[in-house]
């Protein structure tokens, strides 16, 4: 178990470390906390990319429904 960073390889007693300094700075009862704060920030960001692609792809939808209606006014005249 090992993790490319920019300073280098971290590698698991780093992480053991790592993790022992986050426990003693923020404490075995705000971890929980932490975490979920984290898990609804990141629902919250793809929620927020589905919206995003929701409304692009209805702006798709009406541009090709907008570009398709000049052959028909063009049909139209013709007549």
């Amino acid at each position: 178990m090992f993790f490319i960073v920019p300073l280098g390889v971290v590698g698991p007693w780093q992480v053991v470390i790592i993790a022992l300094v986050i426990i003693l700075l923020f404490g075995g009862k705000k971890i929980p906390e932490l975490m979920k704060g984290l898990g609804k920030g990141v629902k919250s960001f793809k929620e927020g990319m589905n919206e995003v692609e929701n409304q692009i792809s209805d702006i798709d939808k009406d541009l090709n429904s907008t570009a398709k209606t000049p052959d028909k006014i063009e049909k139209i005249e013709k007549k």
